[in-house]
């Protein structure tokens, strides 16, 4: 079956953003579903234009903004950092200096997050975040150069503090 195909070789790529995006894990996993849900009722009005991967990343995006907007997630939301790392499937050298960083992305305004997110973790190119943005590529590119700015800022400031995380 179809959906069957998308859940294995996308599956993995939507929690991991759902995670990221939620910063919860349980939360993650029930956007999982309803985003693949999502998908089935509406793959007839795949159109084909985009890529599928970046036409699924784009319901996941929108079914976890719905998520966000409920009164119970802004009052309950818990950060599980160690879960998110262990998501995101990092590849640094400490899982410190990972966290540390992940911290750093995740205070940032949701504008910058996500292109940080979507470019870094689930990396995806400038033109494929511009389809699931729905945005132009030199907004992409302005929110990941602003974003990147703000997040030196952080860091430096932690560095500053005493806090872990080396350039």
């Amino acid at each position: 079956m179809e959906l069957q195909r998308m859940l294995k070789v996308y599956g993995n790529d939507v929690l991991r953003l759902c995670t990221l995006y939620l910063k919860d894990r349980h939360l993650a996993e029930d956007a999982l579903q309803e985003t693949f849900i999502k998908v089935w009722q509406k793959y007839h009005t795949y159109l084909g234009q985009a890529n599928e991967k970046t036409w699924i990343m784009r319901i996941a995006i929108n079914v976890c903004k719905n998520y966000l907007r409920t009164a119970w997630i802004k009052r309950n939301s818990v950060v599980q950092i160690e879960d998110i790392v262990k998501a995101s499937q990092c590849q640094f050298r400490h899982i410190e200096e990972s966290v540390d960083l992940l911290n750093a992305i995740l205070t940032l305004k949701e504008k910058y997050r996500v292109v940080l997110l979507l470019y870094y973790y689930q990396e995806f190119t400038v033109k494929e975040i511009a389809e699931i943005l729905d945005k132009k590529q030199s907004t992409v590119l302005s929110l990941m150069k602003r974003g990147r700015e703000q997040l030196k800022q952080k860091l430096q400031t932690n560095y500053m503090e005493g806090e872990r995380y080396e350039f």
